[in-house]
C-alpha cells in the first residue's frame, strides 16, 4: 500500500494560468488559473454557465483556449487532444456520460486500453483489470459482461468512473460524479479518493452539491461569469460564503416551505408490479403535497414512476389517477393531467435537436393557430413566459436545448410539465446535475406548485437526502423493489432513511403505512 502523502510535502502537480477561452460573443474564459499539489483536491464550484468544465475541456486537451499556459509537474503542457492528455496522466470523467451502450461493462472500462498480444485482445486481462475496478463500489447491478445500455444512469456513472480509476492517472477531473449516486455509492466514491489522495493523486472535483465539497476538498475555487470569483481553503470558508460567491447574492432559504393545505387523494396505487420492478408498491398521492421515494440505485425508483406513466409495462396491481382506473399510455396519462420528468433527460426528456420553443410546447400545441396549425410566434410568446419565471439561460425560443447547459435543459424539461398544466407531477432526480442557484429555483417552484391557490400534487424520487428532507411532507423508502411505509418529515431522519434503503431497518416488511 502506498505511503501517506504529507500535505507539507506535497509538490505542484497541475497549474493553469491566465487561461481564456472565447465562443463567438460569448466569454467563456477570463483570465482564470488554478494550482492543485499532488495528495490534494481542489473543488471547483459555480452555477451553470460559470466556465467549469470549459476549463476541464482545455484540461484534458478537448477544446484549445485562446491565451494562458499549462504545466504538469513543472513542465509545459498543452495537449492537442485527449489522447494526449491521457498519455499524460490526465484522466477526465464529465458530468454527461460517455459511453457505449452496447458493449459490456468490461469492454467500456478497457475500451482504448485493452492489453494485447501480437494485436489479440487478452480478455482474461481485461476481465481481471475489469472486476478489479468495478469491486471498488459493491453494486450488485455492475458485472463484467453486462451490456451498459442495461444499466441504470446512476450504475453508468459508477462505469465511468471505473474507467478513469483504471487508466493509474496521476491528476484527476470528477466532473459531477455523485450526480447519479446514492449516499452509499458517495460513501464510497469519498473512500477511494482519500485512498488516491493518500497516493499523491492530485483531484479536481467538480460539484454543485456543497457539503460534498466541504467534506472532500481541502482548496475551493469559485467560478462566476467565467472568471475566478474567490474561494481559498476549504476549512476556512462557510458554505453561505460559497453560495455567495458562485451566485453574486445570498440565498436566503435553500428549501422554502409554505402553508400546504393536503386534500383529496388524487394518485392511488395498491399492489403495483412491473414485469421486474417494482415487485410491490401502495401509496396515496394527495393534491396539495410533496411524496419522496427515497432508496438506493437499482431499487426500482426509476420503475414505479415509469409504470405509473405507462411507460413500462403492469403486470400486476392497481392504479387510480383522479378519475380514471387502470394502467394507460404516456399519451393517454397526459390527457388524464399527469406528467413525468425523466432522470436521463439527454435521451427521453428532451429532443435535443429541436428548440426550446418546441421542447416546451411539445405535448400541448392546441392553441397555437387555427385548424390545427402552430404559429411560431404564438408559440415563441408561449415560451417566452415560462423562460422568464424559470430563468432559462438562452438566447430566445428558437436556441436549439442541445446547446444549452444541463441546468437550463433540465428548466426547459420543467417548463414543459407547467405549459401542459398537469395535475400530478412525476418527478424522478429534478435536480441532478444542476447549480446550487438552479436548484433553489427548483425547490421554490415545488413549493408554490404543492402550496399554491391550485395546488398540484408531486410524487419525486430523489438520491439526496437532504433534498427529500428538506421538499417533502412525506418520504416513503424503496428497498428490492418494494416501497416501505410511508412517514412523515418530523418522524425521519438521513440515519432511518438509509437504514429503510439497505433493508437494515428492523420488522420493516411487516410494519403499517403512517398517515
Amino acid at each position: 500500500m502506498a505511503e501517506r502523502v504529507d500535505s507539507h510535502q506535497s509538490t505542484l502537480r497541475l497549474e493553469m494560468r491566465g487561461v481564456c477561452k472565447r465562443f463567438g460573443a460569448t466569454v467563456a474564459l477570463d483570465d482564470v488559473g488554478i494550482k492543485v499539489a499532488t495528495g490534494r483536491v481542489l473543488a471547483m464550484v459555480g452555477e451553470n454557465g460559470a466556465g467549469k468544465s470549459t476549463l476541464m475541456k482545455v484540461l484534458s486537451g478537448a477544446i484549445k483556449p485562446d491565451a494562458g499556459q499549462m504545466w504538469l509537474d513543472g513542465l509545459p503542457y498543452r495537449p492537442s487532444n485527449p489522447l494526449e492528455a491521457r498519455k499524460a496522466g490526465v484522466a477526465m470523467i464529465y458530468q454527461e456520460l460517455s459511453l457505449t451502450p452496447h458493449l459490456s461493462v468490461q469492454e467500456n472500462i478497457m475500451l482504448g486500453m485493452e492489453p494485447t498480444t501480437l494485436g489479440v485482445v487478452r480478455w482474461k486481462q481485461v476481465r481481471r483489470r475489469a472486476i478489479e475496478a468495478i469491486e471498488e463500489f459493491d453494486n450488485p447491478e455492475l458485472t463484467p459482461d453486462v451490456r451498459v445500455s442495461r444499466l441504470s444512469v446512476g450504475s453508468q456513472q459508477l462505469v465511468e468512473i471505473a474507467r478513469a480509476l483504471a487508466i493509474g492517472c496521476r491528476t484527476l477531473v470528477l466532473d459531477e460524479p455523485t450526480s447519479s449516486l446514492t449516499q452509499q455509492d458517495v460513501e464510497r466514491l469519498f473512500e477511494i479518493i482519500g485512498r488516491l489522495k493518500r497516493q499523491g493523486k492530485a483531484i479536481v472535483y467538480i460539484s454543485h452539491f456543497i457539503e460534498e465539497v466541504k467534506r472532500v476538498a481541502d482548496e475551493v475555487t469559485v467560478l462566476r461569469d467565467g472568471r475566478v470569483a474567490g474561494g481559498g481553503d476549504v476549512a476556512a470558508i462557510t458554505i453561505d460564503e460559497i453560495i455567495a460567491l458562485m451566485v453574486g447574492r445570498q440565498v436566503e432559504e435553500l428549501y422554502p416551505r409554505s402553508t400546504r393545505h393536503p386534500g383529496e387523494v388524487v394518485l392511488e396505487v395498491k399492489d403495483l408490479a412491473g414485469v421486474e420492478k417494482p415487485r410491490s408498491a401502495s401509496l396515496q398521492l394527495h393534491r396539495g403535497e410533496v411524496l419522496g421515494i427515497a432508496g438506493l440505485i437499482g431499487a426500482g425508483r426509476t420503475e414505479l414512476l415509469r409504470s405509473l406513466f405507462g411507460l413500462d409495462p403492469v403486470r400486476s396491481g392497481q392504479i387510480k389517477l383522479g378519475l380514471y382506473a387502470g394502467p394507460a399510455s404516456p399519451v393517454r396519462r397526459w390527457m388524464q393531467g399527469a406528467g413525468i420528468l425523466s432522470e436521463n433527460r439527454k435521451e427521453e426528456g428532451l429532443a435535443l435537436a429541436l428548440s426550446v420553443a418546441d421542447n416546451v410546447t411539445l405535448s400541448r400545441l392546441r392553441g397555437f393557430g387555427p385548424l390545427g396549425l402552430v404559429l411560431p410566434g404564438r408559440q415563441d410568446r408561449a415560451t417566452r413566459r415560462w423562460i422568464k419565471r424559470l430563468g432559462i439561460r438562452c438566447q430566445g425560443p428558437r436556441q436549439s436545448v442541445l446547446s444549452l447547459s444541463g441546468g437550463n435543459q433540465q428548466r426547459v424539461a420543467l417548463a414543459r410539465l407547467l405549459q401542459h398544466d398537469v395535475d400530478v407531477f412525476l418527478l424522478d432526480e429534478p435536480t441532478r446535475g444542476i447549480d446550487v442557484a438552479a436548484k433553489a429555483l427548483v425547490y421554490k417552484l415545488i413549493d408554490e406548485l404543492a402550496g399554491g391557490p391550485r395546488p398540484k400534487a408531486i410524487l419525486m424520487v430523489s438520491s439526496y437526502l437532504p433534498e427529500l428532507l428538506g421538499v417533502c411532507d412525506r418520504v416513503a423508502v424503496m428497498c428490492r423493489g418494494k416501497l416501505g411505509p410511508t412517514y412523515r418529515i418530523d418522524e425521519i431522519d438521513e440515519h432511518k432513511l438509509m437504514l429503510e434503503a439497505t433493508g437494515q431497518a428492523p420488522g420493516a416488511p411487516g410494519r403499517e403505512v403512517k398517515s
